[in-house]
């Protein structure tokens, strides 16, 4: 029998352990988010329609960005056990430097317009987490401001080849003088991809303001005011910000782009030089004999081309092949930090992180970015920690199975 007794009024006080309530409206709302996929929904909330879709969104029916996401997911961890992590060291070096971390942040376009802080919340924030922040072509903010925001951290430059070929190569110029110590080549873009969700909201640049926009942005008025009241949009390239997004895309990028094109830049670049946006193993090759310092492993987050191959299944044979010889980086659906460890055991040196960060931002800023680089940085060392491995280097692909549900018919 249970013996029972009246409950004394001491130890039922101490049983009652109140929170202090957090009065900051955006601290208690970042602080309730415990994954990237809890950012998106704070994101989703408190972004316009156009403006979240352009983020959230992929090409066409968006089955490369779901397989890439799912990719991820199907992934088998292989633990080892009886090893000693009650330190867990994430850092690691990439492209002639370090990282903290092993992801850093991703070159995306228009970044203002998702909030208002733009790129130099994600610079500030780079640079405080010890990660290298990534400025697009396409970019909000100028390669000068970026530098201002993260004066003594890791820069990185991402370049869209265009039809005026001297305004990237002033854009080259500019990136080397504010100090980027690498310059992200992207190869993957001839022509913008169909981005039907922004074409159904009627996305422009600047936002257009029409019944439907003015209906969505009722909720909202925090993001008009921010919008309003903000200096105008000043792009990294573009001089001209009027019309919808794919006219300004393809108006950044030429269908005629080609590897003398490669080697011109290459010659103009003092730094580092990775080709981003490359999805097949001879390609892989071809860059790896021409002496490139990286390659990106990656489908343009699946806004390009619609059902085009998913990197990280590209990963394990692009590293056997050319891995001792150029360092192999990859992005394209990464959402968690259990993600990025999983690349790093298969080979990749390094991760980039797009739509994770721009939850984050959308979310609540810079401190919503902190709180997104934060998530993914306790994930992947509480998986590092499970799989009882103390550095990265210890990762092998003996500590993953990629379990594939779409298997290719014998031809």
């Amino acid at each position: 029998m249970v013996q029972r007794q009246f409950p004394k009024p001491a130890e039922i006080f101490e049983l009652m352990q109140f929170k202090k309530p957090e009065l900051d409206a955006k601290k208690r709302r970042l602080e309730s988010a415990l994954t990237i996929y809890d950012l998106r929904r704070i994101a989703k909330r408190r972004t316009p329609a156009a403006a979240f879709d352009y983020t959230d969104g992929a090409a066409e029916m968006e089955i490369s960005l779901a397989r890439a996401r799912r990719a991820f997911e199907d992934v088998e961890f292989h633990p080892s056990i009886l090893t000693d992590v009650s330190h867990a060291d994430p850092s690691t070096t990439v492209l002639g430097g370090p990282s903290a971390l092993p992801f850093g942040i991703a070159p995306t376009g228009f970044t203002r317009l998702m909030q208002t802080e733009g790129e130099t919340a994600g610079a500030s924030a780079a640079g405080a987490a010890g990660i290298p922040f990534t400025l697009s072509t396409l970019g909000t903010t100028s390669i000068e401001g970026v530098k201002s925001a993260n004066p003594t951290g890791r820069n990185w430059f991402q370049l869209y080849v265009m039809r005026q070929r001297e305004i990237s190569y002033g854009l080259v110029e500019r990136a080397a003088k504010a100090g980027f110590d690498t310059l992200f080549f992207t190869v993957d873009t001839p022509i913008a991809g169909a981005r039907l969700r922004d074409k159904r909201n009627g996305f422009s640049i600047p936002p257009a303001l029409t019944p439907k926009t003015i209906i969505d942005a009722i909720p909202r008025p925090w993001w008009w005011w921010d919008f309003l009241t903000t200096p105008k949009l000043e792009f990294a390239s573009l001089t001209s910000t009027g019309g919808t997004v794919g006219e300004l895309l393809d108006a950044a990028m030429d269908p005629s782009i080609n590897y003398e094109d490669l080697t011109i830049i290459r010659e103009m670049w003092p730094g580092k030089i990775a080709i981003k946006g490359v999805q097949n193993l001879e390609d892989a090759k071809k860059l790896t004999g021409l002496g490139v310092d990286a390659i990106v492993l990656s489908n343009h987050g699946g806004r390009q081309l619609d059902r085009a191959p998913i990197p990280f299944h590209l990963l394990p044979d692009v590293v056997r092949e050319v891995g001792k010889d150029t360092e192999v980086i990859v992005d394209t659906g990464i959402m968690n930090g259990a993600d990025i460890i999983a690349a790093i055991a298969l080979g990749a040196k390094f991760t980039l992180i797009g739509r994770a960060y721009l939850y984050g931002l959308m979310a609540g800023g810079r401190e919503g970015v902190d709180r997104a680089i934060w998530i993914l940085q306790d994930q992947l060392i509480r998986t590092m920690k499970l799989l009882q491995v103390a550095t990265l280097e210890e990762l092998t692909p003996a500590h993953v199975t990629q379990l594939r549900r779409l298997q290719p018919i014998p031809r």
